[in-house]
């Protein structure tokens, strides 16, 4: 037997075990002879450092399956020899999302402790160079030799380390590996998509673009994995402004969501929003949290903001005795001033979502700033006229009693309409209205549910519904909080109908808060007493405000609930905004 040896081929020993982590094993339908000659060919060249040539092999594969598993063999071997960059690489051309994310989980757990210097991927990759001492060791102690053996015990095998990885061939003599010259870059693919067909500037205006969400999954993970954070078209979702449509195609893989979309910047407020109009774009973020939170437990969300019972009780109090003595001229400032004190802060509850979340933010803030127009304390639009506004003495002086008023937003959809054969679904409606309820409270401060809402209140409630538009175009909070609305949609949608398991799509890295984080911020936990008061006869009246947020998408997706469109019109859509394999660059996620 030969004293030469190639070190390199102990990558095999190492692999097998790896692909024991992110494999499923062959698929029973590809002919085993066939796939075991394209595995030994592939082997030969892996052994050769001719990575190129058997990812060539590996994409001729038919079976999608068998295909996974050598992109996975030759990733491994990539990463092995200290090339992570490459091998991370092959691995965004992994079609399933289970061995994909597999693959990347695995790759760090084969070589920590083995190599202590190797860049793992993920959130903190960098190009960080390969430490090979230990595991120079492991392959000298693992492989037998005839004896000599290895140089240093007076033979002829060699085994040293490069910076760009380890390769040593049959005659025993050291060379560096090739670099693997047919992966490029994702940064590379993104500049070369726009010579493709078709627009590809993210930042032009479209009456109708399309965001695949599992080619997005993928892209974002893969540049997570090379130390990168997702760029600003992805977490922008290619500047989408509303979602109308959402399309499947079981054929290439794709849920995709449809809507407007243009350019988008920064405004004064720190948003991300359309450069035309002004309204807010919609968050990759707040789509991954709303998809966690559909395939959780509940499937519901939402806050509430809430006085607390014993500032209900002392407030009770100081009115009760402050009545007693009518005020003088000068003391209403002091009087409403010590009201508000008394009535302190209220409470902030956030359910279904983490409460650090963007989606909190966002639902906390249009809760708020709706109780700050109903009170009229913030202006609103031709139309909403503030409750207290609204109130009128009648013709005897009297007024209205008043109750504790509560507001809350719900989801407001007219109808999701679905093609017969359940692969195009349509958004019909605004997606936001005001409820009102009127509450009653008891000497200790207790509110008491009534179930029903008096006319001035429902006016409000009705008003701020009805020219919701007008009011999301003046406080672009409410726009914000009606892209939260078309996500929660969607992700009820992709619940209800099954549509991750009829694309193969398993959300292996959208669905797993510990590897795909979404930033996190403080979370709301109190905040003033939104109460206003205005005289009416002399009298004085007061008002104090709850509610919150509340969404449950389920009754809207449920399959009696989705009507089917007979016109055709939304399968004609559907067929219009396939993604077009030829026309699409590698690394496309969204189209016009």
């Amino acid at each position: 037997m030969s004293r030469r040896f190639s070190a390199f081929r102990s990558w095999r020993f190492f692999c097998a075990a790896f692909l024991a982590l992110v494999a499923g094993g062959t698929c029973s339908s590809a002919r085993a002879d066939d796939v075991a000659a394209l595995n030994k060919q592939i082997a030969a060249h892996l052994d050769a450092g001719e990575f190129p040539v058997a990812r060539g092999l590996a994409d001729k594969a038919v079976d999608a399956q068998v295909r996974d598993d050598l992109l996975a063999q030759i990733a491994a071997a990539q990463m092995f020899g200290g090339m992570r960059r490459n091998g991370i690489n092959t691995i965004g051309r992994i079609g399933s999302d289970r061995v994909r994310t597999g693959s990347l989980a695995g790759a760090p757990q084969m070589f920590a402790g083995q190599s202590p210097g190797f860049a793992q991927p993920g959130l903190r990759g960098g190009g960080a160079i390969a430490d090979f001492t230990e595991l120079l060791d492991l392959i000298k102690k693992t492989t037998g030799l005839p004896k000599p053996g290895w140089i240093d015990d007076g033979g002829v095998g060699t085994v040293e380390p490069f910076t760009s990885g380890v390769f040593v061939d049959a005659s025993g003599t050291l060379r560096r590996m090739s670099m693997d010259s047919g992966s490029v870059g994702l940064a590379k693919m993104r500049q070369s998509a726009a010579a493709s067909n078709g627009n590809r500037n993210v930042h032009a205006k479209s009456a109708l673009r399309m965001v695949s969400l599992t080619r997005l999954e993928k892209f974002v993970q893969m540049e997570r994995a090379l130390g990168h954070v997702p760029d600003d078209a992805m977490r922008n979702l290619a500047g989408l402004q509303r979602i109308q449509y959402v399309f499947v195609y079981p054929e290439t893989g794709d849920i995709v969501i449809a809507g407007p979309a243009g350019d988008w910047g920064r405004d004064a407020e720190g948003r991300q929003v359309s450069a035309d109009s002004g309204r807010p774009v919609l968050q990759l973020d707040d789509l991954i949290v709303l998809v966690r939170n559909a395939f959780g437990d509940s499937a519901r969300f939402g806050c509430s903001i809430d006085p607390r019972k014993e500032n209900l009780a002392a407030a009770q109090s100081y009115l009760a005795e402050s009545a007693k003595r009518p005020l003088k001229p000068g003391q209403r400032d002091s009087w409403l001033a010590k009201l508000r004190d008394t009535m302190g802060k209220q409470d902030i509850s956030i359910f279904g979502v983490d409460p650090r979340t963007r989606v909190a933010r966002v639902i906390v803030e249009a809760d708020y700033r709706m109780k700050m127009i109903g009170m009229g304390l913030e202006e609103g639009t031709l139309g909403v006229v503030s409750y207290l506004d609204s109130v009128q003495v009648d013709k005897d002086g009297h007024v209205p009693p008043m109750d504790v008023l509560r507001w809350w937003f719900t989801l407001n959809y007219d109808a999701v309409q679905a093609t017969e054969g359940r692969d195009a679904f349509a958004f019909k409606g605004q997606g936001v209205k005001v409820m009102s309820e009127n509450e009653m409270l008891n000497a200790k401060g207790e509110r008491v549910h009534t179930g029903k809402s008096d006319e001035l209140n429902s006016q409000f409630a009705s008003s701020f519904t009805k020219h919701f538009a007008a009011l999301a175009a003046k406080y672009p909070i409410y726009a914000e909080l009606q892209n939260v609305f078309d996500l929660a949609l969607v992700a009820a949608l992709l619940r209800a109908e099954d549509l991750p398991g009829q694309t193969d799509w398993h959300l292996t890295y959208f669905g797993d808060s510990e590897i795909c984080p979404v930033e996190l911020g403080s979370a709301p936990k109190e905040t003033d007493t939104i109460v206003n008061h205005r005289v009416f006869g002399g009298k004085h009246i007061v008002a104090g405000v709850s509610g919150g947020v509340s969404v449950d998408a389920r009754s809207l997706v449920q399959t009696n609930s989705i009507k089917t469109d007979t016109y055709g019109l939304l399968k004609a859509n559907r067929t219009g905004s396939a993604p077009k394999q030829k026309q699409l660059p590698a690394n496309a996620w969204w189209w016009d």
